[in-house]
């Protein structure tokens, strides 16, 4: 699919999305459920591992570090398996810990880590989620980190819908003061056990509701990270090092990667990332493009974050393009007992 008709596509859905449309779907009906069955099938010929298990990474990141009286910065992650970390053994190893790590080395400030991601959730969970997030006595968190979406797949929830309640939860965080990271969804092209056609199937179906997902973010003053593409040629690569035991959950190295590209897009929702970069690269294809063309675009390329921009205008809102530069997270752990 060329990125303009991935952008007709996903133009739709956000319509859809935000007027109450509920029957646009991602792909055949008959494709996606034989899809569901072959990933199932995948996971039940593996049938090692543990990868419901989630180490418990909350905790005070960078403790060390002078606070100046400040509070500590709160970062919560919200969303599935990609944002809970199942299957790795340590808490440093997990998403939240390789986040707050790397924030608080850019920040040079502690950060305290929770989260109420749920493995297995779909985009409808979120309300959910949020509701725990701003129902508890604390601050609202600084900055909140959503990935989901594949389950979204491999459940077959119409995409209007998934992308209605996406939207809905970075509107309510937005609203309570909290900046809104998305990581969109990721590739499912890449499980090794599916197999063509259905693989194409799969990436076809990711990257239409990344793009979609994206609209419905950067619409309510979210901002988005493709993971698919990210993802999708390194595990095809190297699936032994960047899947985990039961070769669907990425490995410690996967959620690293993945906590590489979105952490850029973290200090920059902070006003924390270098004010140079901060302006569009034209040698780096970067630049102002209408929302929905910005979305197909980055659902194609790896790393690739999507920020509103422009107010709306003939051809709809503008965003901004980036490609930020990913660097090394290493593992961390919390400088206080978790369980904050």
């Amino acid at each position: 699919m060329t990125s303009m008709s991935r952008a007709r596509v996903a133009r739709r859905i956000a319509a859809g999305a935000a007027y109450g449309g509920g029957g646009i779907g991602l792909a055949g009906a008959a494709a996606v459920g034989l899809l569901l069955a072959e990933v199932q099938l995948a996971r039940r010929r593996v049938g090692i591992g543990t990868p419901d298990r989630v180490p418990n990474a909350r905790g005070l990141y960078g403790g060390t570090l002078p606070t100046a009286g400040e509070a500590p910065l709160r970062l919560m992650m919200l969303g599935d398996s990609t944002a809970a970390g199942p299957g790795v053994h340590r808490a440093g190893q997990t998403p939240g810990a390789l986040l707050a790590s790397g924030l608080a080395a850019v920040a040079e400030q502690p950060v305290e880590l929770d989260s109420v991601a749920q493995p297995g959730a779909c985009s409808d969970d979120l309300d959910r989620q949020v509701a725990l997030v701003l129902s508890g006595s604390g601050r609202v968190p600084d900055i909140c980190v959503i990935m989901v979406g594949a389950n979204d797949v491999t459940h077959r929830m119409p995409a209007t819908r998934s992308v209605r309640h996406l939207s809905g939860a970075v509107r309510r965080l937005r609203t309570a003061g909290a900046e809104v990271v998305v990581g969109t969804c990721p590739d499912l092209g890449t499980i090794e056990r599916v197999r063509q056609p259905l693989r194409w199937v799969a990436r076809r179906t990711s990257r239409q509701l990344a793009a979609a997902q994206t609209i419905g973010v950067v619409e309510q003053g979210g901002r988005t990270v493709s993971l698919g593409d990210l993802l999708g040629p390194e595990f095809a690569k190297n699936p032994r090092e960047l899947f985990g035991p039961d070769n669907y959950h990425p490995s410690a190295e996967g959620y690293s990667t993945a906590a590489m590209a979105v952490l850029p897009s973290v200090c920059a929702a902070l006003g924390l990332w270098p004010a140079e970069e901060e302006h569009p690269d034209a040698l780096r294809r970067e630049g102002f493009l209408p929302v929905a063309r910005a979305a197909a675009e980055a659902a194609s390329e790896a790393g690739t974050e999507v920020a509103a921009a422009m107010p709306t205008g003939p051809r709809g809102p503008w965003a901004l393009l980036k490609r930020r530069r990913r660097r090394r997270v290493a593992e961390a752990e919390p400088t206080s007992p978790s369980g904050v």
